[in-house]
């Protein structure tokens, strides 16, 4: 199998500020509590982890789910963590990240894309590829996929991701074309948010019939085939016995029970009644450990405390560093989340393969907090503390409370609000000071680009939720379209200025980057690995009892 290795990674490519997200806030709520990038992952594992025994493919696997359908499966619009980690069974881009390992590989692309010039790359298909209804993958699916996700009446997140695409035709039934508007290295991981559907049965009007059929019952050229799925209950796949691609299903076929309660999950778990559950309650890891392999996987998902930076005194990077030094991190990992984080010193988590620990770091030192809450003229300081509702978040709450309340002259309230109500009824009215919510939007990528891109560049987040319009966010913009110019050694190098930057003036910044739990049976699955994301993945994976 050619796994594009030659390509550059996509932390390699070129910075542009490409995300301009304002219909992402349901999305961005959907991933907010639990999705997070595979970059160099600190696991702990308990439990047997490895399985030699002969995959058993007239089996089928259950699993159980911790998340609601909230969209549904046309890849062009769905923004739900549940049918996005389905749609990873369902669909193919010609390009694929492997979900736990974070790897490019051709899927649909019959080879590396391969680079006529910098702003010119022609892919062809695979041989024999075909859609679930039988029909087979034309280079004109593959263009329709593409114009569709990029047409701005469609209002498509994800062409968000693909600015650089300039045009896209087919220059023969198996070879596609692209035209680009600049060079961009890590084109071929990159195109893999784009997933290939039949134009034949999507090239119709937004909300008619034939879309929402669709939509309920998506038609992809993946390794699963969707047989149902019903709300609050279960998703039922079943084998494509026609792909010939790289990641063949390795069963018979998937029930996936859409578990939200967490004490469901683990019963399910620990009764046999599924092989694998996402999301473990960080309470229940240790009583899990008889019953199953247990590991929870470094992410990038971070618990982040953003500021109205418009509202006194928190227009005042003094008293919006002195909240960061208040916080007892150290404590409320351990106490909240049973040691699954670690605290922030840089924007991104360690071990990721552009972090750089950032000028400020703010371990916990709440005479320092007292001294810049004194330097910024600041003697009484009241506020309540708008937070998501999130579980593990309202763990958090109250710690952190614990900890501001011990600085003099600080009194700190709460208020746990649903993420949509948080989002559009308080922060986007401008009606809070401060917020401690969870983010991630590694789920689309594992490149500095697009993880700064997300919450630093483009009006959604700085100019409408934190409201920070200091000459020093457009200092930061200026850094971003230098980065969109340089070479991968100066790009590398403007990183590092811009983590500098944000973690001086703090507008919006991680806390904490959040461990995240598995448990599956490893007598049972062969293959299976703990995604650094909501979900789970069965691709490559079998049963082999």
């Amino acid at each position: 199998m050619n796994n594009t290795k030659n390509l550059p990674l996509v932390n390699d490519a070129s910075r542009r500020n490409f995300l301009k997200l304002g219909g992402a806030i349901g999305l961005a709520a959907a991933f907010a509590s639990s999705i997070a990038a595979c970059g160099g992952p600190a696991a702990t594992t308990t439990g047997a982890t490895g399985n030699s025994s002969p995959i058993n493919k007239d089996l089928t696997i259950e699993a159980g789910i911790s998340y609601a359908l909230s969209t549904g499966f046309d890849p062009i619009s769905s923004s739900g963590a549940t049918p996005m980690a389905a749609n990873l069974h369902v669909f193919e881009g010609l390009v694929e990240l492997h979900p736990a390992t974070r790897e490019p590989y051709n899927a649909l692309a019959a080879a590396d894309p391969k680079m006529v010039n910098d702003t010119t790359y022609q892919v062809a298909i695979r041989d024999g590829a075909m859609f679930h209804d039988g029909t087979p993958v034309t280079a004109e699916d593959v263009v329709f996929s593409f114009t569709r996700v990029m047409d701005p009446a469609n209002k498509s997140l994800f062409s968000q991701f693909i600015p650089f695409i300039q045009d896209v035709k087919a220059l023969d039934a198996k070879t596609v074309e692209f035209t680009l508007k600049y060079a961009f290295p890590g084109f071929g991981p990159r195109i893999s948010v784009v997933k290939v559907v039949p134009k034949a049965l999507t090239n119709f009007p937004a909300g008619s019939d034939q879309l929402k059929s669709f939509d309920a019952k998506p038609v992809g050229t993946g390794p699963y085939k969707l047989v149902s799925a019903v709300k609050d209950d279960k998703i039922v796949f079943e084998a494509n016995q026609a792909y010939n691609g790289p990641m063949p299903a390795l069963a018979k076929g998937m029930t996936w029970l859409l578990l939200s309660d967490a004490a469901a999950r683990v019963t399910a778990m620990q009764s046999g009644r599924v092989q694998a559950i996402e999301d473990v309650p960080y309470l229940d890891m240790q009583g899990l450990k008889s019953a199953a392999t247990v590991e929870s996987v470094q992410s990038f998902g971070l618990l982040f405390l953003m500021f109205n930076c418009t509202a006194a005194p928190f227009n005042n990077k003094l008293v919006r560093q002195a909240l960061h030094y208040g916080l007892d991190k150290d404590s409320i990992i351990k106490k909240a989340l049973f040691g699954n984080a670690k605290p922030a010193s840089s924007y991104f988590q360690e071990g990721h393969p552009d972090y750089v620990k950032a000028k400020n770091v703010y371990s916990y030192d709440p005479n320092k907090a007292a001294d810049l809450l004194k330097q910024a003229g600041v003697t009484s300081l009241e506020f309540e503390l708008l937070t998501t509702d999130t579980a593990w978040v309202k763990d958090v709450a109250p710690l952190m409370l614990e900890s501001w309340n011990k600085i003099p002259g600080v009194k700190v309230t709460l208020k746990n609000l649903q993420s949509g109500a948080l989002y559009a009824d308080r922060v986007g009215k401008g009606d809070y000071t401060v917020v401690a919510a969870p983010g991630d939007p590694s789920v689309f990528g594992n490149d500095a680009d697009l993880l700064l891109s997300w919450f630093y560049s483009g009006p959604t987040w700085m100019d409408k939720r934190a409201y920070w319009t200091t000459p020093e966010r457009t200092q930061l913009q200026d850094l971003m379209d230098k980065g969109s110019r340089a070479s991968k050694d100066e790009a590398r190098k403007i990183t590092g200025q811009i983590v500098d930057l944000v973690s001086e003036e703090l507008p919006l910044y991680p806390m904490f980057h959040r461990q995240l739990p598995s448990a599956w049976d490893a007598k049972k699955l062969s293959g299976f690995k703990p995604l650094p994301t909501t979900g789970v993945s069965f691709v490559g994976v079998g049963r082999t009892a």
